[in-house]
């Protein structure tokens, strides 16, 4: 009779060890799902973060883009000259400021009217590159990003005599 209280004993102490058992593991089992649910919504703000991040570079990308546009791709020059105008260098910030977002290159074609010598009209031209190119490398521009061409007066975007025809031709175009 004795040991009948003793396997008692150990049968009780045995079952209170499993049903101890039982319970750690249910809490373990919920911890384990709300770590996992807590992750889950972590993972899915985080992918939320990173779209809203996304479009708003998009946005501002294309903000950037709307205003090089808005700017034009021509710049003018005076006379005889390869000095950039106030105007000119506004328009360059805001393409500049689009090329500092992408890896893209350029090219600017340096153009003259028709006043002057073929050979003098050349090298006007490319010095009227060469001042839009220089006036983007100092501001941010790898110069490996930008190629320069001189057509002189070989392409006249207005014919004919005078002025306001002159004005047109003596020009640089970003392409």
């Amino acid at each position: 009779m004795k040991q009948l209280p003793v396997v008692g004993k150990a049968l009780t102490l045995l079952f209170t060890a499993a049903f101890l058992v039982a319970c750690s593991g249910s809490d373990t089992k919920e911890s384990e799902d709300a770590a996992a649910a807590a992750a889950a919504a972590a993972a899915a703000a985080q992918q939320e973060a990173e779209r809203s991040a996304a479009q708003q570079a998009a946005d501002a990308q294309r903000r950037l883009a709307d205003a090089a546009m808005e700017a034009g791709t021509i710049f003018y020059f005076d006379y005889d000259s390869s000095s950039l105008k106030p105007q000119a260098q506004a328009a360059l910030d805001a393409h500049i400021a689009l090329l500092k977002t992408n890896d893209r290159s350029v090219r600017l074609e340096g153009h003259t009217d028709e006043r002057g010598t073929r050979e003098y009209n050349m090298a006007l031209g490319e010095r009227r590159a060469n001042s839009v190119r220089d006036y983007m490398v100092v501001n941010g521009i790898a110069s490996y990003r930008i190629e320069t061409v001189s057509y002189g007066e070989e392409q006249p975007i207005a014919y004919g005599s005078g002025e306001s025809n002159w004005s047109q031709n003596r020009r640089v175009e970003l392409k």
